[in-house]
Formats: C-alpha cells, structure tokens, sequence
C-alpha cells in the first residue's frame, strides 16, 4: 500500500475513535476507509469517491475544527494520489 495511503488510514483511524467527533462523521470515516482499502476498483476511482464523502464532511456545521483541519489534510493527500 502506498505511503500517503497508510497515512490517510492513520488520521481516519483517529477521527473514527474520537469520540469528541460526532458520530455521523465518524462512521463516514470509517466508510471512507473501507473504500480506500478496497480493491474492487482501481485506487483513482476509490480516491474520488472518498474525496466526495470528504467534501460531505468538511460542510457539516458540527464538526469540531480540529477535525475540519484534518478532514483538509486528508483531503489534500487524496489529492495528491490522485493526480500523481
């Protein structure tokens, strides 16, 4: 699995047990970690699809804003996958 990819995983793990983050946010990071360890399509596809749920997360009015910050750190890895 590529670096920047362990990485990702690594900060949607920590949001995902975070239990100052609400759990609606947590359960689409876990989403978004299943989707990017899936295998079922190639990683491109996968990396839009998280970046989408991303999008989600960055716009809801709860989310704490430490969490916001690394929801755009993420962001911006996938990014960086993506148009390698």
């Amino acid at each position: 699995m590529d670096e920047k990819l362990e990485q990702v995983l690594d900060i949607l793990s920590e949001i995902s047990e975070d239990y100052t983050v609400p759990k609606n946010i947590r359960e689409k990071c876990k989403k978004i970690s299943s989707i990017l360890k899936s295998t079922e399509e190639e990683t491109r596809v996968n990396v839009d699809k998280a970046l989408q749920i991303m999008d989600e997360i960055s716009e809801d009015q709860n989310i704490p804003m430490y969490t916001r910050t690394q929801i755009w750190s993420i962001a911006s890895i996938l990014e960086s996958i993506t148009y390698k």
